[in-house]
């Protein structure tokens, strides 16, 4: 099928004339059209103008103008993981460009550029075909239109660095040139893609085009936005996060210079109202001057949770017998009759996403429209609850993304956009909301934290023949949306045990439903494979201990059926040199885990010195994501999950008092100093299999391998995160 836009009617939107390729897809649901669109399928499309403004209804993201410009669309926000780069880039590669030889324009949020929200390390794994057949499609219409120039087959012209070459005669001509008589051409609907061996960039480490835009200061961060006539509102938030507001004093902030007004606020987080006061003023400074000399009273008939209240309610839940969520074999019956039986439970804590820049939002909303600026995982969603707070339809908001300074999850959410939008309908004037450090870490919500039961039996040979695991843990999505019972572990909360990696003939994943509303919780990096890896991974080493088998070994014979696992475990094992001999009072742990689509897996190194105090040695890392398109970005994603897992692992946890986060600033939630950073070594599978996930999958795998090595080491299981004070020296 050829798909062509009107270009009468596209030109009459756009208000544009000239000559430009332009090359874009419909996604499933995205075009009105006869009959069901298969499942992943994408409709190309192309356009003759020279830009395409934002508003036209269609989604570009090739537009190649007869100058030899070059544009290709960023749709995917970037928040350090690389989308800037890889989504042009699948692109480029069909179509014989470098990242030198164009620009990228991050596209706004807009249900026309189909899902656009990042998290569940999906970009790459998800755009892998699409991208590619965009730049295939620009790619062979260019060709084509040479080839007829030339008066010769498609087959007898290549394409390289934005040129098509005749291969009789070495002739060239640049695109720029051909984009006229390409425009005229049907789009084909299914244009050949490179075979990996003709890859020129994926699977290269080519250089980020964004590095030197940050390096530099260039790059736009949601705290860069600004707008003329914006006021600053910072806001002041209960002691807890059920308090509500009694009686507010601001007689002394008024009389701050700058300082505007004060009204109280709400922030609306899904099914949860959290009110707080907020400080309108013309400079950051005036506002947070006058936040600090702000009196609030406030008034609460809820329980103030505190951390030792909840984990018992967990201990406690953890008893029960839950739902069962998975099964194989039958896990009763192998367990009882087993000879060797053992049982274990393991704790995580609550965690903070920390990231660099604290939630902020430009927000100026208007009498038909509503214009945001902010750093956003998931624009489209925004957009959407945005709307429906102001009673608009989703085209009436405008969601321009910016660079984010760290999301791992929590800016999956749109509760400080919300804020501005609240404060901007009711000023009249574009509003900055910014939160601060402190803000951001007693606020936001959390990654929740777990009790995990298992039960393992082994054969008298030394296998294992019966495997339980029962998560006891609060469900996020309960958490946040209205309807949602959380009951039923249907909500990722046993990713990725309800799918474990082993060949276990006896096994059963139970989940267990603990509340602890009103405390907010979202995903974070892994979600909630940060937590039951940790578990899973443990008790794998536990369980070999008990058989007497090393653990590579065990897991090896728990890994017939699935090669490419066994594959990734050799290929770990061997990047460590597992068999080698270590030094004394030297132990090595090892865990794997497959979330993502990817698998993942560490091996820790570590000693301990004359005093007791064990320091990591070497981290060796391996990870199978198929084919890397950026093989440098790929192992640094790595880097970031081992600081973010031994962050978490070592160093202190979020704790509540009296219904609030305790740990409010890095001086009392420190993460991973780069002295303290051991020696990592990251080692990409090669392989040619469609890619799969690289931002998370390296996380879950690393605190379970220290563990292991310390249990090695000392003889003591590690049964509980963060590690304990004095541990480690």
């Amino acid at each position: 099928m050829t798909s062509n836009i009107d270009r009468r009617a596209f030109l009459r939107q756009a208000g544009l004339a000239g000559t430009a390729l332009v090359i874009g897809f419909y996604l499933p649901g995205c075009k009105k059209q006869d009959g069901p669109e298969p499942e992943g399928s994408i409709t190309l499309f192309k356009g003759n103008v020279d830009d395409v403004p934002e508003g036209t209804g269609i989604n570009p993201f090739v537009i190649i103008d007869d100058q030899g410009n070059i544009t290709l669309m960023a749709h995917r926000p970037d928040m350090g993981q690389g989308t800037y780069q890889s989504m042009p880039l699948l692109i480029a590669e069909e179509l014989d460009v470098t990242l030198d030889q164009v620009t990228i324009k991050q596209a706004p949020g807009d249900k026309k550029y189909g899902d656009q929200g990042v998290g569940g390390s999906a970009s790459v794994r998800t755009m892998w075909e699409p991208m590619r057949k965009v730049g295939a499609a620009a790619r062979e219409m260019l060709a084509l239109a040479a080839a007829t120039r030339w008066g010769i087959d498609r087959a007898d012209c290549d394409t390289e660095n934005g040129m098509v070459i005749n291969r009789k005669t070495d002739e060239r001509l640049a695109y720029a040139d051909l984009v006229a008589a390409a425009a005229q051409l049907p789009i084909p609907e299914n244009p050949p893609l490179k075979s990996p061996d003709k890859f020129r960039l994926i699977g290269k480490s080519v250089a980020r085009p964004d590095v030197p835009l940050k390096v530099r200061g260039a790059a736009n961060y949601g705290l860069d936005m600004k707008k003329e006539g914006m006021v600053y509102a910072l806001i002041e938030r209960a002691p807890s996060f059920s308090s509500k507001v009694k009686a507010i004093d601001d007689s002394a902030v008024l009389a701050i210079p700058g300082v505007q007004k004060v009204l109280k606020t709400e922030r609306i987080l899904f099914k949860k109202r959290m009110e707080g006061v907020a400080v309108i003023a013309d400079s950051y400074w005036a506002a947070l001057q006058g936040r600090r000399a702000l009196k609030v009273t406030w008034e609460n008939d809820e329980v103030l949770l505190d951390t030792a209240a909840i984990y018992d309610k967990l201990r406690a839940a953890a008893q029960k017998e839950g739902v069962e969520v998975s099964s194989e074999g039958a896990f009763a019956r192998a367990y009882a009759a087993a000879p060797v039986r053992l049982e274990a439970e393991y704790e995580t804590p609550f965690a903070a996403h920390a990231a660099m820049e604290p939630q902020n939002a430009l927000v100026e909303v208007r009498a038909d429209s509503c214009e945001i600026w902010a750093p956003t995982q998931f624009p489209q969603w925004a957009q959407q609850e945005v709307a429906k707070t102001l009673g608009f339809q989703p085209e009436q908001v405008t969601v321009h993304v910016a660079f984010l300074g760290g999301g791992f999850g929590r800016r999956a959410l749109p509760d400080f956009i919300l804020e501005g939008v609240v404060l901007s309908k009711e000023l009249g004037v574009p509003v900055k909301v910014v939160w601060t450090r402190e803000d951001d870490m007693t606020q936001s919500p959390f990654r929740p934290g777990s009790v995990n039961r298992l039960q393992g039996g082994i054969s008298s040979d030394g296998q294992l023949v019966a495997l339980q695991h029962k998560v006891t843990t609060p469900s996020i999505s309960y958490s946040l949306f209205p309807g949602m019972s959380g009951s039923n572990g249907e909500g990722g909360e046993m990713e990725p045990v309800n799918e474990h990696l082993y060949d276990i003939p006896n096994y059963q994943s139970r989940y267990v439903f603990a509340d602890v509303d009103p405390i907010p919780l979202v995903w974070w990096r892994s979600v909630y494979s940060s937590t039951n890896v940790f578990a899973h991974e443990c008790f794998i080493d536990e369980l070999a201990e008990a058989a007497g088998k090393d653990p590579v070994a065990f897991r090896m014979a728990m890994l017939q059926t699935n090669q490419r696992n066994r594959k990734f475990l050799q290929f770990l094992a061997e990047k460590a040199n597992w068999e080698k001999p270590l030094p004394e009072n030297w132990a090595r742990g090892i865990a794997m885990t497959h979330c993502f689509n990817t698998t993942a897996g560490h091996v820790v190194e570590i000693s301990r010195n004359s005093a007791g105090k064990i320091r990591i040695e070497r981290i060796i890392t391996a990870v199978d994501c198929g084919i890397a398109v950026n093989p440098d970005n790929v192992k640094a994603q790595c880097e970031g999950c081992v600081v973010m897992g031994l962050s978490a692992a070592l160093k202190p946890a979020i704790t509540f008092t009296n219904g609030a986060a305790t740990e409010n600033n890095f001086h009392t939630y420190p993460i991973l100093r780069i002295n303290e950073m051991p020696q990592l070594e990251v080692h990409v599978v090669p392989n040619e299999e469609a890619p799969t996930g690289s931002g998370e999958p390296a996380l879950p795998p690393l605190a379970p391998a220290l563990a292991n090595a310390i249990s090695r080491l000392t003889g003591k299981r590690i049964r509980k995160l963060p590690l304990e004070d004095g541990l480690m020296g």
